[in-house]
């Protein structure tokens, strides 16, 4: 299991994180909700290791982790594209997929279709989408997603909905996005990020009364 507590980050004095705990295991999709600005990006950053927070506690299978993805247990998806203009996907495959799941990686129509394009060549959408796949299919076990439905159709965020469920029977997955009713229908539990503190959600209700979502 993948544990983050206590988590304390703050900018020029004011606090954006202080009072975070959340956790994900394999087989599980945990959703991670929150307005814009409220430290979503930041808190995933912290758990990956590229961010260093004035106090956090990380434990993977109960061993603490001063940066997950030394350890190569965890891989995250950016909210900006994150491969080199000028790589060959079919490369950037081969560096990033788990060899073990590389057939059902391969079957993709989307990767078929690009595998020898540069990503430069490549839409908003269709890049997106081969970005968030390549992170799915890598060797983590855990899964770190940051807006995976952001600059993609709907028909393209109904098909990633589906691979994230299909991905999720092996990793735990963490999973943002301000289109929250994707992060509602695609999450085993769901955490609201409101005033710096993580919330567990027991029922979608309590979004507004929290006041993420209007009750109009």
């Amino acid at each position: 299991m993948l544990k983050v507590d206590s988590v304390q980050l703050a900018y020029h004095g004011r606090k954006i994180l202080q009072d975070v705990y959340l956790d994900c295991k394999p087989g599980e999709v945990t959703g991670l909700l929150g307005r814009n600005g409220c430290g979503k990006s930041s808190l995933l950053k912290i758990i990956f290791g590229t961010l260093t927070p004035d106090f956090k506690h990380i434990s993977i299978d109960d061993q603490v982790t001063p940066k997950g993805y030394i350890q190569s247990k965890i891989a995250y998806l950016p909210q900006h594209n994150y491969l080199p203009r000028y790589i060959m996907i079919q490369q950037a495959a081969q560096m990033l997929v788990d060899p073990k799941a590389w057939n059902e990686f391969a079957a993709h129509k989307i990767y078929q279709q690009y595998s020898r394009k540069l990503s430069r060549e490549l839409s908003g959408g269709e890049l997106r989408k081969l970005e968030t796949l390549l992170i799915l299919y890598s060797k983590a076990d855990y899964i770190l997603l940051d807006e995976p439905f952001t600059h993609i159709s709907p028909v393209q965020a109904e098909e990633i909905k589906q691979i994230i469920r299909s991905r999720a029977a092996y990793k735990g997955i963490i999973v943002t996005d301000h289109q929250y009713y994707n992060i509602l229908e695609v999450s085993h539990k769901i955490i609201l990020l409101d005033n710096g503190c993580t919330k567990l959600i027991k029922h979608p209700d309590e979004l507004i009364t929290y006041g993420y979502l209007s009750g109009k």
